[in-house]
C-alpha cells in the first residue's frame, strides 16, 4: 500500500500511533481523522465530551500490509495503556463491575463519509457486566445495551446473526478494531470515495470513546443537531432527537424521532446548552456544524461535530449569510459555493400550475430540495441496471443504509417510507445532490414501484408522471446576482451578461481555461457565476 504521509508526520506518529484526545493530541487531521480531530478540540476548549484515544491512520496503513501485526503492535500496550485512561477519568472498569465501562469504536477518515464506514457501540459488555449494569441501573437498560451490542457486533464484525460474541473485552476490541480497518475498502466505501475522487490510500482512525447512555430510563435520549438549516440555509438549528435512543437509531432512519425543538419542551436547559455549543463550534469554525450528542440522565454529552452536509441551494444562501457576519471574507464565500451548486440551481424547475395538476402519491418531509422525474426503483441492482441502460431512476426505499450508497449514486432522486432530516438518506442525498423525500409512510414502495414519478425535494412531494419544468437563469436569483457582484471584484476572469467583449460559449472548465489563456479579463457569457466560479477554481490550483 502507497504511504501518503510526509516523513515528518511518519517519525512523530512512530512514538504516537495511538494518543489520547484531551485537547493536546497535537496531530493533523490526516492521523487523527475527522472525527478524532473535532473530539480533540471539543475538549480543548472545554465542552462536555466523553473521553477518547485514537488509534492512527498511520496504523490502518499497517493494517493493510499486515493485519494481525498492526493490531497486536497496538493492542498489547498501547491501547490497554490508554483504556486505563479511560477508566481513571470516568471511573469505572472495563470487562468488569462493579461501575463497568463500556466504550464505541468507531471509524475516522479523514475526509467525511458520513455512513460509509464502520461502527461499534457498548463495547465491552459480558454476563458480568451486564449484571453489574442491572444493579447500577437496571435490569431492562442493561439487556437492552447487550442486545444492542450483540446485534451490532453480529453484523458488523462477523457477518453473521446467529455468530459467536466473544466475551474477553479485548477480544471484542480487537474485532471490532479490524472491522472498522476493513470497512474502508467496502464496496460502498470505494464507490463513494470514486464519486468525490478521494484518494483510497489515506486509511481510516479509529477513535474508542467511553460510552454515555441515550437508551437509560428518564431524561435520556439521542440526536442530531445543525447549527442551521442544511436543506434550505435558514438561520436556524435543524435537528432531531430520540428520547431514550442510541446515536446510530436516528441515523438509520428506522425509528419515529422528534423535531429538536421537542427537547426544548421536555428539557429546557439541556436544550439551551446544546444550541450554546452549537454556536460556539460554528463561530470557531466559520461554518455551519453537524453534531452528534447524547442526554444521558439530563447531561449533555457531545460525541462528535464536523462540517455539515448541506444541498446547494443551502451552500449558496449559507455562503452569503456568513459573509455578510464576518466569519468568511469575500474569497472564503467564492469559495463554498461551487460551479456544482450553481447548475443544480439552475436545472428547471416545476411550476405551481403544473405540480397542483398532477396527481399526488405521497408525502414526506423534503431533504434535498429539486425537482426529478423517473421510473420508481424498489430494488438497488435493478436501478443500477437500469440507470446503466439510460433509464432516469427514482430509489425508493423503506429506508436507506451505506449498502444502497451505489444505487443513490445511479439514481437521480431518492423516496424513502421512514425516516427524517438526520437519516442516512437524508444526509447523503444532500451530499450527493439528489432531491429526496424521505419518511413518506410505510407501504409508499409497493404503491410507487414501476410508476414513472415526479418527486419534488423542495416541496417533499410524489406526484405521478413525468412533468414538465421551467428553466431559470442566474439573473433570476438575488442570492446569484450578489454572488456575481462579489466575483466581478476577486476573478481574474470577470464574465458579463453583455457589453462588447469576446463570447464564451459555455462555462465549461476548458472554455474558461481557454478563455483565461488568451489573456481576456473580460467576456461575455450566458452563465456569467457559473465562468467566473469556474475561474477562480482554476486560479486556485494554478496557484
Amino acid at each position: 500500500m502507497t504511504r501518503v504521509l510526509s516523513e515528518n508526520t511518519r517519525a512523530v506518529t512512530r512514538t504516537r500511533r495511538v494518543v489520547f484526545l484531551d485537547g493536546n493530541a497535537g496531530l493533523p487531521r490526516e492521523l487523527l481523522g475527522n472525527k478524532g480531530y473535532g473530539i480533540d478540540s471539543m475538549r480543548r476548549h472545554g465542552l462536555p465530551v466523553p473521553p477518547a484515544f485514537c488509534i492512527t491512520t498511520e496504523v490502518c496503513a499497517d493494517w493493510f500490509d499486515d493485519p494481525e501485526r498492526a493490531i497486536d503492535s497496538v493492542l498489547r500496550e498501547a491501547v490497554r495503556e490508554k483504556m486505563a485512561g479511560l477508566e481513571a477519568e470516568t471511573g469505572r472498569t472495563f470487562g468488569r463491575g462493579p461501575r463497568p465501562l463500556l466504550v464505541s469504536v468507531r471509524s475516522g477518515a479523514a475526509q467525511s463519509m458520513p455512513g460509509m464506514l464502520d461502527t461499534v457501540l457498548d463495547l465491552g459488555i459480558n454476563d458480568a457486566v451486564e449484571e453489574s449494569l442491572a444493579e447500577l441501573h437496571s435490569p431492562r437498560f442493561a439487556c437492552d445495551t447487550r442486545r444492542r451490542f450483540q446485534e451490532m457486533y453480529r453484523r458488523i464484525v462477523l457477518g453473521d446473526p446467529t455468530g459467536a460474541v466473544p466475551d474477553d473485552p479485548y477480544d471484542q476490541m480487537r474485532g471490532a478494531i479490524s472491522a472498522v480497518f476493513a470497512s474502508w475498502n467496502s464496496d460502498r466505501a470505494v464507490a463513494y470515495r470514486s464519486h468525490y475522487g478521494h484518494d483510497h490510500v489515506s486509511g481510516t482512525a479509529v477513535v474508542v470513546q467511553a460510552m454515555v447512555f441515550g437508551n437509560m430510563e428518564q431524561n435520556s435520549g439521542t440526536g442530531v443537531v445543525f447549527s442551521r438549516n442544511p436543506m434550505t440555509g435558514a438561520n436556524e438549528p435543524f435537528g432531531e432527537w430520540l428520547p431514550g435512543g442510541q446515536g446510530e437509531d436516528v441515523v438509520s432512519g428506522t425509528f419515529d424521532v422528534e423535531p429538536i425543538t421537542a427537547l426544548r419542551h421536555e428539557q429546557p436547559a439541556v436544550y439551551d446548552e446544546l444550541m450554546a455549543a452549537a454556536k460556539y463550534l460554528e463561530r470557531r469554525a466559520g461554518d455551519v456544524q453537524d453534531i452528534e450528542f447524547t442526554v444521558e440522565d439530563g447531561k449533555l454529552w457531545l460525541l462528535q461535530t464536523r462540517v455539515a452536509k448541506r444541498s446547494a441551494q443551502a451552500a449558496v444562501r449559507l455562503a452569503l449569510q456568513l459573509r455578510h457576519e464576518g466569519l468568511i471574507d469575500e474569497a472564503e464565500t467564492l469559495l463554498r459555493v461551487t460551479p456544482a451548486h450553481v447548475e443544480a440551481l439552475l436545472m428547471p424547475s416545476l411550476q405551481p400550475e403544473t405540480r397542483l395538476a398532477a396527481p399526488l402519491l405521497a408525502t414526506g418531509l423534503p431533504a434535498c430540495p429539486g425537482v426529478v422525474s423517473g421510473k420508481a426503483y424498489v430494488d438497488v441492482d435493478e436501478a443500477i441496471d437500469a440507470a446503466d441502460a439510460g433509464e432516469d431512476v427514482i430509489l425508493v426505499r423503506n429506508h436507506t443504509s451505506p449498502h444502497d450508497v451505489a444505487g443513490m449514486l445511479a439514481a437521480r432522486g431518492i423516496v424513502t417510507e421512514v425516516g427524517g432530516g438526520t437519516s442516512h438518506a437524508a444526509v447523503v442525498s444532500r451530499e450527493l445532490g439528489r432531491p429526496a423525500v424521505v419518511g413518506c409512510g410505510i407501504g409508499i414502495t409497493d404503491t410507487l414501484s414501476g410508476k414513472l414519478i415526479t418527486i419534488d425535494g423542495s416541496e417533499g412531494e410524489v406526484r405521478e408522471g413525468v412533468l414538465q419544468l421551467q428553466a431559470w437563469s442566474e439573473h433570476d436569483s438575488p442570492d446569484f446576482r450578489e454572488l456575481a457582484s462579489i466575483a466581478r471584484k476577486l476573478s481574474i476572469l470577470r464574465a458579463h451578461r453583455d457589453g462588447d467583449y469576446p463570447r464564451l460559449q459555455d462555462a465549461t472548465v476548458d472554455a474558461v481555461r481557454a478563455a483565461m489563456a488568451a489573456g481576456h479579463t473580460d467576456v461575455v457569457s450566458e452563465t456569467p457565476l457559473l465562468a467566473m466560479l469556474t475561474a477562480v477554481r482554476l486560479t486556485e490550483t494554478r496557484d
